[in-house]
């Protein structure tokens, strides 16, 4: 494996915990695997599956996002909170089943100072 394949999967790790305060079992929980594999991919020893790359993808772009607007416990929180935007589901298990759109639609809804 080569380390260009492996960059994206280590930034959206950094990204997810940094800006996220995501801790390594919430990676593993999200994706649904050891927090031992998540270590894994942090150290670029493994990659994940690409789909699991493309839903890390989409949390880490939501998690970016939020970072413009809250602090890191905060961006957690709103992750794991059930939204009445979001009919009461949260928004990290939209992301996880690929309802990132709708999560994405309330940020732009902030961005356009519509949501508070």
């Amino acid at each position: 494996m080569n380390q260009a394949q492996t960059k994206p999967v280590v930034q959206f790790i950094e990204r997810l915990q940094n800006t996220g305060g995501l801790k390594g079992t919430d990676i593993a929980n999200f994706t649904g695997v050891s927090k031992a594999t998540v270590s894994r991919w942090s150290s670029g020893q493994k990659t994940p599956h690409p789909k699991t790359q493309l839903i890390m993808s989409d949390l880490s772009y939501v998690v970016m996002r939020l970072g413009e607007y809250y602090s890191q416990e905060e961006v957690r929180a709103w992750l794991h909170a059930p939204h009445p935007q979001f009919n009461g589901e949260r928004a990290v298990d939209l992301i996880h089943i690929g309802r990132s759109v709708e999560v994405i639609a309330i940020l732009d809804r902030l961005d356009a100072d519509a949501y508070l």
